[in-house]
């Protein structure tokens, strides 16, 4: 999830282990601690794009980490803070720690919350940036915040917050199996024979679903909105997998095939080859949209080496979508 998310986690998580008995030391404990496994991203400064990306929600995102680190974490608090019981100190660590992998689970990307063993769970429930998730999430804490920290007003506002929240996450699972129905229908309406279907929100919010289907040569990809008077329509895009030839046996190649868990096409431009990752769908939702969120120049040096580069976003892609997303919401 986006970082105010995390924060605003980890602060509550840090509110309901010790708040009562250091006050809003625990939700500015809990924010800080709820922010440190994203710490991964600095890696991109120091490697190359595919182990970035392999970095990316691996180790600091694990429960190795959180085992491992949260008594360190408390040691080194406990060094000048006033309140210096290790245990209660360690099990904040923890807790805001480990639910913040919890919580990245639930989004795209794919979390290694078992590492070292390489399982990326992606439950693809709940878009990165969800309005609905975090704002009920953070009236809740400034309303803790202000009162008391003995009070029972205090708990209950940050109880409550929680509950709330959690809860919504166990809606956006109903949610999606209600939007798996809808794509699983339509592709056995319109008599499209697929192998593999992957289905998650939208951006910013739960009421307009896509779908990634995967055929014999072709990916398939359509949105579905709670609000649709009409049938769902699939744009489709040739895989174009044997466009790579010898490259397709580059172990650069196959790390970022693993990455996008097989779900990416190549197409090839003035000789150029590049690699779609469609696992995050496009910036639009008009029909055969390519401009792919994450695209990747794929560049070969002369001694061999490859290299994967990014494309840059367009200038007002991302007010683009927003409208793109306004106007699908509200159904076709």
């Amino acid at each position: 999830m986006d970082s105010l998310t995390q924060i605003i986690l980890g602060a509550a998580v840090g509110e309901a282990v010790l708040g009562k008995k250091i006050g809003n030391k625990a939700m500015l404990y809990g924010a800080i601690a709820g922010t440190i496994p994203d710490l991964d991203v600095l890696t991109s400064f120091f490697t190359d794009t595919v182990s970035a990306l392999e970095i990316h929600r691996g180790f600091t995102h694990s429960i190795f980490f959180s085992v491992l680190f949260a008594p360190v974490f408390a040691y080194i608090v406990t060094r000048f803070e006033a309140y210096k019981n290790l245990k209660d100190w360690a099990w904040l660590f923890f807790w805001t720690f480990i639910t913040h992998p919890i919580l990245d689970t639930q989004t795209t990307w794919g979390t290694q919350l078992f590492w070292p063993l390489d399982i990326r769970l992606a439950f693809k429930n709940i878009f990165v940036v969800d309005p609905l998730y975090t704002l009920p999430f953070l009236i809740f804490l400034i309303l803790a915040m202000r009162q008391k920290k003995a009070t029972k007003k205090r708990r209950f506002y940050n109880n409550l917050g929680l509950i709330i929240s959690s809860s919504y996450l166990v809606l956006t699972l109903i949610l999606k199996g209600f939007a798996y129905q809808k794509f699983t229908k339509a592709l056995e309406v319109q008599g499209i024979n697929y192998k593999h279907i992957n289905t998650k929100p939208t951006p910013l919010n739960t009421i307009l679903w896509s779908a990634n289907v995967a055929t014999e040569n072709s990916y398939f990809i359509g949105y579905a909105s709670f609000l649709d008077n009409n049938p769902i329509q699939f744009s489709e895009y040739p895989k174009n997998h044997e466009l790579l030839g010898d490259l397709a046996k580059h172990p650069k190649i196959k790390r970022m095939i693993a990455i996008s868990k097989g779900w990416y096409t190549i197409n090839k431009k003035d000789e150029q080859l590049y690699f779609n990752d469609l696992r995050f769908g496009a910036l639009s939702t008009q029909p055969n949209a390519s401009n792919f969120v994450f695209k990747y120049k794929i560049q070969e040096a002369s001694n061999g080496t490859l290299s994967f580069i990014e494309e840059a976003k367009e200038k007002g892609d991302g007010k683009k979508l927003l409208l793109d997303l306004w106007t699908r919401i509200k159904g076709n």
